[in-house]
This record gives structure tokens, sequence and C-alpha cells, in this order.
């Protein structure tokens, strides 16, 4: 690759993530940009991943699109072994005349889904949500069942609370920034 600026854009879709072995991602439109800079020795790379994910929900199963938005960026040199040891530094064998970033790619956008997928509280199929509670209360007097609605209960709570509250220390550093 010449020095200077270079551009490349990508378009995945669900195949993409198929091909990675990905069951979660039910179906994905994201755009990548990736721009590569070429300095004597070192290639930096700035990944821009913009587009929706179509996921499971883990309450009522029906798809949940989440939205992707994030950047990635990293260095790579050539060596004379293949070295990943560092965040933002690659190392490649001089060997290797191309690099494969469908892996990073496919790493940065998984770890932007969270671990829990869940529609906002109210946003679920009311159907679903009214068999699970039925299913509750048919079973309400088992142990397993009592405790399984404890903790479902517990995790609705848990989703308004966070919504609702932000931490105090995060508070009084916003309002440094802002003076």
């Amino acid at each position: 690759m010449s020095e200077g600026t270079h551009n490349f854009e990508y378009d995945l879709t669900k195949t993409f993530f198929k091909n990675m072995e990905n069951e979660d991602i039910r179906d994905a439109q994201v755009h990548v940009g990736l721009t590569v800079k070429h300095q004597g020795d070192l290639y930096e790379l700035q990944f821009a991943i913009e587009g929706i994910l179509t996921l499971l929900c883990d309450r009522c199963l029906d798809d949940l699109e989440f939205p992707v938005d994030t950047v990635y960026a990293i260095n790579v040199k050539y060596g004379d072994d293949y070295n990943d040891d560092s965040d933002d530094l690659l190392i490649i064998p001089e060997s290797d005349n191309y690099l494969n970033v469908a892996y990073m790619i496919y790493d940065t956008v998984a770890l932007t889904i969270p671990i829990k997928h869940v529609h906002p509280l109210g946003k679920c199929n009311r159907a679903m949500s009214a068999m699970l509670k039925k299913h509750r209360a048919q079973s309400a007097d088992d142990e397993d069942a009592a405790l399984e609605e404890s903790l479902m209960d517990e995790i609705d709570s848990m989703d308004t609370a966070s919504e609702q509250r932000t931490d105090p220390r995060w508070d009084a550093l916003k309002n440094l920034s802002q003076d």
C-alpha cells in the first residue's frame, strides 16, 4: 500500500455474522468506514461502525433492534513475528502481504452488544409477557418458580432504578466540565 490516506467502505449483513458463527445476531445492516493512514512502517487503522443489529429479546423472544455506533483505532506494523499483546499496536510478520480486518470489525461490533438484551420496560410483546405472568402465577406454589419470579422482579426493578438514578460522583465531575 502506498503511503498516504486510504479509505475503504464495507456493508455488513447477517451473512457476515453467520460466517463468524454468531447466532445472537439475527439480522444486520451495518456500515463500516475504514481509514488507513500509512506513514513509514506504521499503518494507523480507524474504524467507524454504524448501523442496526437485530437481536432476540431475552424476555419476550421478539426481534429487538439494537443501534450500533462506535469507533475503533489500532496501529499495525511489520515485525519478526505476530504479536497482539498490546491493545493499540498489532505486529504482523513481514511475510504477510495483507491483513484481514474482518475479525477486528466483528470483535468491535460484538463488544457493543450488552449481555442482557431486552426491550425497554413496557415495550415487550404483550401476549408473551401475559403468558409469562400466567405461567409464573400457575406455578407460584413451587419454590423454584417463586425464586424465579423474585429474581425477574429484581431484574426489572434494577432496570428502572438504574435508568432513574445517577452516581453523584459522576454528577460532580459533569459539573466541573460545565464551568
